[in-house]
C-alpha cells in the first residue's frame, strides 16, 4: 500500500495553476508550473516520504493493510466484465496474479458460479519475459470487427505508456503493427489502417501541463513521425486528442480541446475542416447516433430559455450544426 496522494495533488496542482490568471506573482508555488522539471520532481518524491512515513507508522498501519489485501485478493469478487465481440472480457488481480490477467469467457460460463476463462494476456508472464515492470493500462478495440486492439502498458504505474497492437484472434502482439514508445500519449482507432494519435512528437509537441498538444493522422506502415497534422492547441491548455465515432451509418471524427480541467471545446472534422460545436466551454459534449448531449456546469441562456447547472440537454445533431437551437431537456 503506497501514497501517492500528495503526488496527485501536485499534478492536479500544477496542471491547474498553468491555466489560471497570473494575478498571484508572488506566489510561492509557481516554480511547480514546470510538472516535469527534476527538482519539482524531487520535491514531489519528498512530499510522497513524508506521507509513506505519517501513512505506515503505528501498529494499526499493517492491520489494516493485511485486511485491504484480502479484500483485494479475495475470490468472492464479482469478475465485472467488458463484452467484446461475442465474449466477455475482465481484467483480474489476485496474490497469485499481482500484475494481472486479462481474460475472457462465454456468457454460457459467465452465468456459472465458477466460470472458466481463457487467458489472453497474462501481464505477469509478459513483463517478465520482457524484463519490464509492466503495469495494465487497459485496451482500445477497432469496432465492429473487434479483432484488433491498442493494449496500453505503463512502466511502474506512470502516466505515460507504451501502446502496442494486439490481435485478440491469434492473442498476439501484431509483428509490424502500431506501436508507440513511452509517453503520455492519446490514440484512438479511425479505421483498420489509421489511428488518432495524439503523442510526444518532440519539441513544442507538448503543453505546458506535460500533455500531447497535436493530434495527427498516423496510417499504417507509415513512419510515426510522417503522421499528417489534424489538429494544434496552445501550449498552456492542458491536452488534446482525437476520436472517431465508429457506429454504424453514423461514422464521424472529433478532435476535442482540454483547455483546462473543467473546460473544454469539441470539434467535428468534416471534409478536412474542423467545425467547432457551439457549447459553452465548461459544459460536456457527446454525440450517440444522430443525437448531440450537453451536460451543463453552469446556466446557459439560448434565445429567451436558461437552461440551469446541472441540466442534460439533447438536440438533433445535424440541425444543431445548421444552427438550430431546439434543446430537449433530458435533466434538470
Amino acid at each position: 500500500m503506497k501514497a501517492f496522494l500528495p503526488f496527485s495533488m501536485a499534478v492536479l496542482m500544477t496542471s491547474t495553476l498553468a491555466a489560471a490568471p497570473d494575478d498571484t506573482p508572488d506566489d510561492p508555488h509557481l516554480w511547480l508550473e514546470d510538472v516535469m522539471g527534476e527538482k519539482q520532481l524531487a520535491w514531489v518524491r519528498e512530499r510522497n516520504a513524508e506521507s509513506m512515513k505519517a501513512l505506515t507508522s503505528g501498529t494499526g498501519f499493517s492491520v489494516l493493510e493485511q485486511r485491504i489485501l484480502s479484500i483485494l485478493d479475495s475470490k468472492e469478487r464479482i469478475p465485472a466484465v467488458t463484452k467484446i465481440g461475442d465474449r466477455y472480457y475482465n481484467f483480474w488481480r489476485d496474490a497469485a496474479n499481482p500484475k494481472g490477467l486479462w481474460r475472457r469467457t462465454t456468457l454460457e460460463e459467465y452465468r456459472k458460479a465458477e466460470p472458466a476463462w481463457e487467458t489472453v494476456i497474462d501481464v505477469d508472464a509478459l513483463a517478465k519475459a520482457e524484463g519490464e515492470n509492466w503495469v495494465w493500462h487497459g485496451a482500445t478495440v477497432l469496432e465492429p470487427e473487434d479483432r484488433l486492439c491498442l493494449v496500453s502498458l505503463s512502466r511502474g504505474g506512470a502516466d505515460a505508456d507504451v501502446v502496442r497492437e494486439f490481435d485478440l484472434e491469434r492473442k498476439a502482439f501484431v509483428e509490424g503493427g502500431f506501436a508507440l514508445p513511452e509517453a503520455k500519449s492519446r490514440v484512438a482507432w479511425r479505421d483498420g489502417q489509421s489511428l488518432f494519435v495524439a503523442t510526444d512528437f518532440g519539441p513544442g509537441s507538448l503543453t505546458t501541463s506535460g500533455y500531447p498538444r497535436t493530434v495527427r493522422e498516423w496510417t499504417r506502415g507509415t513512419p510515426l513521425a510522417a503522421a499528417a497534422a489534424v489538429y494544434e492547441g496552445k501550449a498552456d491548455d492542458m491536452a488534446v486528442g482525437g476520436m472517431r465515432d465508429l457506429t454504424p451509418g453514423f461514422e464521424r471524427d472529433f478532435v476535442s480541446r482540454q483547455i483546462t480541467f473543467w473546460t473544454n471545446e469539441l470539434f467535428l472534422r468534416r471534409d478536412g475542416q474542423l467545425i467547432k460545436i457551439a457549447k459553452p466551454d465548461d459544459a460536456d459534449a457527446s454525440v450517440h447516433r444522430e443525437w448531440l448531449l450537453i451536460e451543463l456546469r453552469s446556466p446557459w441562456k439560448v434565445g429567451e430559455t436558461t437552461y440551469p447547472a446541472g441540466a442534460l440537454l439533447a438536440s438533433d445533431f445535424e440541425a444543431f450544426l445548421k444552427g438550430d437551437r431546439k434543446l430537449h431537456v433530458l435533466r434538470r
